[in-house]
């Protein structure tokens, strides 16, 4: 008696090509995410605003939640921006850094405290200011954030 020959066993060829294609994908989805993320785009002061920093005084500030027409929580920062140098100014931006309780920063958003629509603050002028946000995460310390000046530009 013979013995039969060794037949092949053909493999469905579709479930090997979308396995392969499933482990490239989540091998590039675990590099991309492995990477670490490129620093906020900021502009960076000028010289001669840096210069100036020490001419520019935030007082009074203090901040409240509020609730807005749809019902939604909003956090209002309020307080006075005083120019005590001799140039008057025509925008005034801040970066207000939000932390959660395990002290990272968990929010960081750019606002003007004196902006373009406005008339300069001129010098030895204090203006009152309101910077209202309504998407802070949930992983905020409910703490003031911390304010440092962005950007500032000179009138002409």
């Amino acid at each position: 008696m013979a013995t039969p020959a060794l037949q092949q066993k053909k493999v469905p060829l579709a479930p090997l090509i979308v396995a392969a294609i499933a482990v490239i994908a989540l091998i590039a989805g675990l590099i991309y995410l492995g990477k670490p993320s490129p620093p906020h785009p900021e502009a960076q002061a000028s010289t001669e605003a840096k210069a100036y920093l020490p001419n520019l005084q935030l007082s009074n500030v203090t901040m409240k939640a509020t609730e807005n027409f749809m019902k939604q929580q909003v956090i209002e920062i309020e307080g006075n921006i005083a120019n005590n140098g001799p140039r008057p100014l025509r925008s005034i931006d801040v970066y207000c850094l939000f932390y959660g309780i395990d002290g990272r920063e968990v929010h960081r958003e750019r606002v003007p405290i004196v902006g373009n629509k406005t008339a300069p603050l001129q010098s030895r002028e204090a203006r009152r200011f309101r910077l209202p946000f309504d998407a802070l995460p949930d992983t905020w310390n409910q703490a003031m954030p911390h304010m440092v000046i962005a950007q500032i530009t000179f009138a002409q």
